[in-house]
């Protein structure tokens, strides 16, 4: 790195190799940068070097701060290609966002190149490092496949079957649970339960957990043996993950966590992680929160200068551990970024962006609130105990709380970001408290048209629900309101998530396949008039007569308009079906589908994909087969060539979405309906089939284990304390979940908790009544002014 006693202008000057003049201006327009940012992103941007920890609240600007502290280190040393920065995001929409940012700072403000950096998501970046080194990564991606298993995957069903196998007498003990009487009907069900759900659901859980820490299927053996339960839970998940590593290696296939250890075995040659080293300047890393530890160790390694291995990386960790809300799903644990804070504060190097203009103050307050709330009152398990001194300070390790100790500030009234804490809509903080979820439905209906009526296209609102099942449910009881004022509802349900794209090309050829089936011609249609490519018809009439609607006889009545437009296009598929090569099959139905940029490269990899699985068998059963496997049991990233979250947040339009797929969004109105203690935080239950085994999930037992050895801490936990550890790391999540749902919005939050509301959303129509959240209990009795009555 070069000397960082250099001032900016002298480096700038060195950088722009321009006369002095252009040098000044480029100094004038750092200097205008650096004055628009707030405190927490010029210690970003005044970065030189070494380790520094960026502690985040909801809406302090990140991506802003770390674009604008990029530029900066590009233009001081004169980066370029052979020398870059390496910015690493979570998503690659993030990747697109900042790396949008960094080259509008360059060539706008700066007048420079936009070069000498590289924005990669995490998986992104290793997939680089291990492609350049085979050798040494062990990846042959030319015969390997990418797979993303989850329990329903056929990989981990047929490591389910090998291990039963295997082990007959473990299994055996499995059957008989904590007793068993021997009937039939009993075993059969029982074995049905292992089989399809506990089983699977311990692989897939254990496999990621143990493979993104660094621990192969040997090193969680040897952990085993330090637990003593009487299933050996973590003994069987061992067995699961050799059986799923030996088809891994069989088939030629990798999954994600493969990447990082792949790059990670390429760093560990001196000379290749030299070279690698030496191409980085530094690292840049967003939503640190969400890092697993071999993620952090692969970016720690590339920020090292390899001529000074004893000095800190270059790196700058950006991050909000109280935004971590995927650690009960996926390996990420905050509790890395929470460690990375505190020993860069004992350094120095802790830069805190506590002021936020997206929310208006009584939304922050009541933010404020809700942390503060959750970790004096909010959890008290048995297991960890939450105590409070004299003046009122957490005497608990910090480690322990659900949040960091961080309250979000209101920026300055000289702000630059315009219209920043604007101004409330109605009282900002709206608390409601319906009958039922119906009434809940038509106080929402209603809040929106009178919201829409004073602004009908400056604004945006949401309504952010817990799953996708009571989203659904709102779209169709807000429908008829919505259609009356023509306000547009765009639900984001999984489906959109997974790619529409798969499911759609997999309808149409098993209509290929089997054209007069009733099943597969009313899907093939379904998808065609969600295209609007055929008018909106009775399909059930068309389909239930394949061969009279696609063949019609002189004796046949006549068909009308639409069914003829529908039958048109139908025989014209099949009749491409007749006459085109079979491997060209999925780009034509994509251009007959209309398909746009986006979805046109996402079927080119969908096709690409079922070449490389079915090469050798190309047989349209086996593409069938292929493609049901993946439509079913996998997510199928599609390819992004915009950034899709705007869709999410158009004015004029209202939003139904998931708390967690709005992270990262903001809307001007935001709605939180069913806050409900059985949904937040939620029951951590054994359901009824599975508990002849205990009253505990082995899943979560073992993952709780596993984390309490990477945490070094021995002896591990027994199944009853395992247990407990995880109902309060799922507890902690919920409350973080409903914190970031609360910091989406920027005018108006409306909250409520209906008197009466389902047990379970899969059966809406059963209600009874239900306890608030306690955190919208607590948020009434502090905010009295904002209850709005019955």
């Amino acid at each position: 790195m070069p000397d960082a006693n250099f001032t900016d202008q002298a480096l700038i000057e060195i950088a722009s190799g321009s006369p002095q003049s252009s040098s000044a201006l480029r100094l004038a327009a750092w200097e205008k940068i650096r004055s628009s940012l707030r405190p927490g992103q010029q210690q970003m941007a005044d970065w030189k070097g070494g380790s520094l920890a960026v502690s985040a609240v909801p809406g302090a600007g990140k991506s802003t701060g770390m674009a604008a502290a990029a530029a900066g280190a590009i233009a001081r040393y004169q980066l370029h290609q052979r020398k870059a920065l390496v910015v690493v995001t979570f998503t690659r929409s993030a990747a697109a966002n900042i790396k949008a940012k960094i080259r509008k700072y360059l060539r706008e403000d700066l007048s420079l190149p936009p070069s000498g950096f590289v924005v990669h998501t995490l998986h992104g970046l290793a997939l680089n490092i291990a492609t350049r080194h085979p050798d040494l990564s062990g990846l042959q991606l030319d015969n390997a496949t990418l797979i993303a298993p989850n329990q329903s995957h056929r990989l981990i069903r047929t490591c389910v079957e090998q291990w039963i196998a295997n082990h007959p007498r473990r299994y055996a003990q499995l059957l008989e649970g904590r007793q068993f009487d021997g009937e039939e009907t009993e075993r059969l069900r029982r074995q049905s339960v292992l089989r399809t759900e506990v089983l699977p659901d311990l692989a897939s859980s254990v496999i990621h957990e143990a493979k993104s820490s660094g621990l192969l299927p040997q090193a969680l053996r040897q952990l085993s043996s330090h637990a003593t339960d009487a299933y050996g839970i973590l003994e069987i998940a061992t067995g699961l993950y050799e059986q799923y590593e030996n088809l891994m290696r069989e088939r030629e296939l990798i999954d994600y966590d493969d990447m990082i250890l792949a790059a990670l075995r390429v760093l560990e040659n001196p000379s290749a992680r030299a070279v690698e080293q030496n191409q980085v300047f530094a690292v840049f890393e967003d939503e640190a929160q969400d890092s697993t530890p071999l993620q952090t160790a692969l970016l720690e390694i590339l920020a090292t200068d390899p001529n000074h291995t004893d000095a800190a990386p270059d790196l700058i960790r950006v991050g909000d551990p109280n935004q971590a809300i995927n650690s009960t799903f996926t390996p990420a644990d905050p509790i890395y970024f929470r460690r990375f804070c505190e020993d860069c504060s004992t350094k120095g190097r802790l830069a805190t962006m506590d002021q936020a203009g997206r929310s208006s103050r009584i939304i922050i307050a009541a933010a404020n609130f809700a942390l503060d709330w959750v970790n004096r009152h909010g959890l008290r398990p048995a297991v960890l105990t939450s105590l409070a001194n004299n003046s009122g300070q957490i005497t608990k390790d910090k480690e322990q709380l659900p949040f960091r100790p961080q309250k979000i500030q209101p920026v300055p009234d000289d702000d630059p970001q315009p219209d920043a804490n604007p101004e409330p809509v109605g009282l900002g903080l709206e608390l409601y408290t319906p009958r039922d979820i119906h009434h809940t439905a038509k106080l929402i209906g209603e809040r929106v048209v009178s919201l829409f009526a004073e602004n009908p296209t400056a604004h945006s609102a949401a309504i952010l629900v817990r799953e996708n099942r009571q989203g659904k449910w709102l779209v169709e009881a807000l429908e008829p309101i919505c259609r009356q004022h023509k306000i547009t509802i765009y639900e984001v349900s999984e489906s959109d998530r997974r790619s529409h794209v798969p499911v759609e090309i997999l309808a149409l050829l098993q209509f290929l396949d089997r054209p007069h089936s009733p099943d597969y011609l009313k899907a093939a249609l379904e998808v065609l008039v969600q295209r609007q490519l055929i008018p909106t018809q009775d399909l059930n009439a068309i389909a239930i007569l394949p061969e009279q609607f696609l063949y019609p006889g002189p004796l046949d009545p006549p068909q009308s308009e639409s069914v003829l437009k529908a039958r048109y296009l139908c025989c014209s598929i099949l009749r491409a079906r007749m006459e085109l090569p079979q491997y060209q099959l999925i780009s034509f139905l994509a251009l007959v589908l209309n398909y746009d940029q986006a979805e046109l490269a996402t079927a080119d990899k969908l096709a690409e994909r079922l070449a490389k699985q079915t090469a050798g068998n190309s047989s349209m059963a086996a593409i069938l087969a292929t493609l049901i496997e993946i439509v079913s049991s996998e997510r199928f990233e599609p390819v992004e060539t915009e950034n899709l979250d705007a869709r999410y947040t158009r004015t004029g339009q209202l939003t139904v979405i998931t708390m967690h797929k709005a992270k990262g969004l903001d809307w001007d109105y935001v709605f939180m309906p069913f806050l409900h203690e059985n949904v937040i935080p939620g029951n951590f239950r054994v359901l009824p089939q599975t508990q002849f085994l205990g009253d505990f999930t082995f899943a979560e037992v073992a993952r709780a284990q596993i984390r309490a050895a990477l945490h070094n801490q021995f002896p591990l936990p027994d199944v009853t304390t395992a247990w407990e550890q995880a109902k309060y790391l799922k507890t902690a999540e919920e409350f973080r979940l409903l914190y970031v749902a609360m910091t989406r919005a920027k005018r108006l939050l409306w909250m409520s908790a209906a008197q009466k509301a389902p047990f379970t959303w899969s059966k809406p129509e059963n209600s009874d009544n239900r306890t608030p959240c306690p955190v919208f209990s607590a948020l009434k009795r502090q905010f009295p002014q904002s209850v709005i009555g019955h």
